[in-house]
């Protein structure tokens, strides 16, 4: 079955760097685009970046265009978000999806960026 494991979350302060990892399994890989959504407190999940089932295209949300970028490794089964100058509004849980028949979910990486 697809599974989606999130790792690389964690506390950082404002304008520091986190490199979020999702480690695929259950499904061809290489053939699916992949995306990371996030979810803050009281808030509705949004997408935060897209990338294509190649790596050739990405899409990035408003919010973290210029601070974002969404890579992946075929060979490994691995999505990643390198995300730099981080603010307190980044905040959330972030999540790995793929849609595969269906969305599917990882578990979340809680990002927390705070002094």
């Amino acid at each position: 079955q697809v599974q989606l494991v999130e790792s690389g979350g964690g506390l950082v302060q404002p304008g520091g760097s986190l490199r979020l990892s999702c480690a695929a399994s259950g499904f061809i890989f290489s053939r699916y685009f992949m995306g990371w959504f996030r979810q803050a407190p009281g808030k509705e999940r949004e997408l935060v970046a897209r990338i294509s089932n190649t790596g050739g295209s990405t899409y990035y949300a408003d919010s973290m265009k210029g601070r974002a970028t969404i890579s992946r490794d075929n060979a490994k089964n691995t999505v990643f978000l390198q995300m730099n100058s981080l603010e307190p509004e980044d905040t959330a849980v972030y999540y790995c999806n793929v849609y595969v028949t269906r969305d599917y979910w990882g578990q979340g990486t809680q990002v927390t960026v705070s002094s």
